[in-house]
């Protein structure tokens, strides 16, 4: 007996980078199970429900609820549905979204690593997800002692909005806070308009004002001046994710509710963060020539080499900026490095040793093991799991 195509739709817009990532992790899914018809029809961001849903006699459905009618609609459907939104118009349904705390994490890391103490955040209240990571920014900020400056845009949906009145009072925001700054922009379309309006003001980016946007949307990033440093989101897994949970609903198993919260993959660096705000000038000196050379199998040695210190004096001056030692920070991008090619590719483990320093596989996994806690064969399975 051939068993039947379950039809599922996907109100999921393709005009970014995010929902698209999102559409390639439902398509991983439906390659590896199969038995899924898929019908993707066009669909705005936030717009009106299509009128086809009112007849539409599917099996289940994969959305971005953006708005009260199309959660209305889809609530009428009957059908099983997963919400890929963090916008929460249909509480009582399974959804799937990125982890804004983790993401906000990253960016204090990130622009905390390159010696900032003084941390921006542009924002947009218009979005959950947006006033979720700025909370979780201002907290994180304010855990490790920095001071956060908070800028937050009319919505572009706004009846009042207008990019001009947004330009004068993001200009008079970047007046006012205090210089060098690290910024995080709640995504990277914020974060381009940020720099835009750096340039017009003739400030210097990344020496006076670093810029960090979210979802390393490659076109935004590569053509923004200068190019957009970047928190990476899973997108892939989150539509995985919700695929996984439909399948099992349109199975006949109770799900409830249930929410997922996918974390980033890390964090791209382009120009616009590529800057070391430390005072200590021989520390910033010994920090830049680990961040260029740490996969390259650098140890202390090498960075004394670098620098005119001792290794005593190094290693105090270095904890004392950035709260660890040279070797420690040279272990944590060599690895930050394997996880992301662990992730990210389908290299060998002989191929990513090669590529991180290291001059066999064998001394890779006792260094990984040591350094995360399990093998990265382990490590590998566990986040391609889904």
């Amino acid at each position: 007996m051939v068993n039947k195509l379950r039809s599922v739709a996907l109100l999921i817009e393709t005009s970014n980078s995010y929902a698209r990532g999102i559409l390639t992790g439902i398509s991983d899914f439906v390659r590896q199970h199969e038995g899924w018809s898929i019908y993707l029809p066009e669909q705005d961001r936030g717009g009106k429900p299509p009128k086809w849903l009112s007849t539409w006699s599917g099996d289940g459905i994969i959305a971005r609820i953006e708005n009260d009618g199309i959660a209305t609609a889809l609530k009428r459907s009957g059908l099983p549905v997963v919400d890929v939104s963090a916008a929460r118009h249909l509480k009582n349904i399974p959804w799937v979204e990125t982890d804004d705390e983790a993401i906000a994490r990253l960016a204090v890391q990130h622009l905390s690593e390159r010696g900032f103490q003084n941390f921006g955040f542009y924002g947009d209240n218009a979005f959950n997800w947006a006033i979720w990571r700025k909370q979780n920014f201002e907290r994180l900020v304010g855990e490790a002692g920095g001071k956060c400056f908070v800028h937050d845009s009319i919505s572009r949906h706004d009846a009042q909005y207008s990019w001009d009145r947004e330009k004068v009072a993001l200009s008079e925001w970047l007046a006012r806070v205090p210089r060098p700054i690290g910024i995080m922009a709640c995504y990277d379309i914020q974060a381009q308009k940020l720099l835009d309006v750096c340039r017009d003001q003739n400030i210097a980016v990344p020496e006076e004002v670093a810029v960090l946007g979210v979802d390393n949307d490659l076109l935004i990033c590569d053509l923004a001046s200068p190019r957009l440093s970047s928190v990476i989101c899973n997108t892939k897994r989150t539509g995985f994710e919700a695929a996984s949970l439909l399948d099992r609903m349109m199975a006949g198993e109770e799900v409830g509710s249930k929410s997922i919260l996918v974390q980033p993959l890390g964090i791209e660096t382009r120009q616009s963060t590529d800057i070391l705000a430390i005072d200590d000038a021989d520390v910033a000196a010994a920090l830049r020539f680990i961040r260029e050379n740490a996969v390259s199998g650098i140890n202390v040695s090498d960075v004394l080499r670098a620098v005119p210190l001792s290794r005593r004096v190094l290693e105090s001056r270095f904890r004392a900026a950035l709260g660890r030692t040279p070797h420690e920070e040279i272990t944590r991008l060599r690895m930050g490095k394997v996880k992301e090619l662990l992730t990210g590719t389908e290299l060998s483990l002989s191929e990513i040793a090669s590529r991180t320093g290291f001059r066999h596989d064998e001394y890779l996994s006792v260094a990984f093991k040591k350094a995360v806690g399990v093998p990265p064969r382990d490590f590998r399975r566990s986040e391609k799991a889904c």
